[in-house]
């Protein structure tokens, strides 16, 4: 059952079942930016752990291993950064070509447009009628709106920034990178591999269940996947650069 509040012109209206939020898509993009960090600071961990372990693998000098760990940081969220921006820079700029040639269209060929959103909202369940009068009024309201949502799947007031992607990207990956870097400097020698192993492998656990709550699968198999994965590649890159390390020697 659902509850009135006033809105700021003093008019009664429904709120969200249970608070249960009305703009989803706006909420669907919260999500996309909460998985995007979680994966984000899944690679710092994982890329900077490999690489601060495997040179602990070779010398237990911790020079070399804070120089390798900051340079994989340095360079791994610069990576992330300059990825993340040339993908949204990429998808901002087809949305706003499609946003372009609809303005065109609008402009060119109204009726068309009015037929062609109704018939949407037709083949989703609604009278012809009905789709009709409902494809009308949202045009009255906000033509390049009604129908970037309904054919695009854009909202034009709402387009990605490539800055913010890239800033949000490398932060993650920092947050990340810091836990392995952190977690094999601090301890004695003697205790910086189990120490940045376990660390490395509850950050990794931690990570998964958070990614598949936000995915809505099963956070025991995701935990399991990314623990596994990540004990495998902490194991391949000790074993290289203790092999290679002592050959270099």
């Amino acid at each position: 059952m659902s509850t009135e509040v006033r809105n700021t012109d003093g008019v009664a209206g429904p709120t969200a079942h249970g608070g249960e939020p009305h703009h989803a898509g706006g909420l669907a993009g919260r999500l996309n930016w909460l998985r995007a960090g979680v994966l984000g600071a899944n690679d710092g961990i994982v890329s900077v752990a490999g690489i601060v372990v495997g040179v602990a693998g070779a010398t237990p000098a911790r020079g070399p291993i804070f120089t390798a760990g900051l340079a994989g940081l340095v360079a791994g969220a610069v990576s992330m950064a300059l990825g993340e921006y040339v993908s949204v820079s990429s998808q901002r700029d087809s949305e706003r070509a499609l946003l372009d040639k609809e303005r065109a269209e609008l402009r060119d060929m109204p009726q068309v447009e009015l037929a062609e959103l109704a018939a949407i909202y037709e083949a989703k369940g609604l009278r012809p009628e009905t789709a009709r009068q409902v494809a009308i009024e949202l045009t009255e309201h906000d033509a390049l709106a009604a129908h970037a949502e309904a054919e695009l799947k854009v909202d034009p007031e709402n387009l990605a920034s490539p800055g913010h992607a890239a800033l949000a990207s490398a932060v993650a990956f920092v947050a990340g990178a810091l836990l392995p870097l952190l977690a094999i400097l601090l301890p004695p020698p003697a205790l910086r591999l189990p120490v940045t192993v376990a660390g490395v492998l509850v950050a990794l656990g931690l990570a998964g269940a958070v990614s598949a709550r936000i995915g809505g699968s099963s956070p025991r198999r995701a935990v399991a996947r990314v623990v596994l994965g990540g004990a495998v590649g902490l194991a391949l890159t000790w074993g290289i650069g203790h092999l290679f390390g002592t050959a270099v020697s």
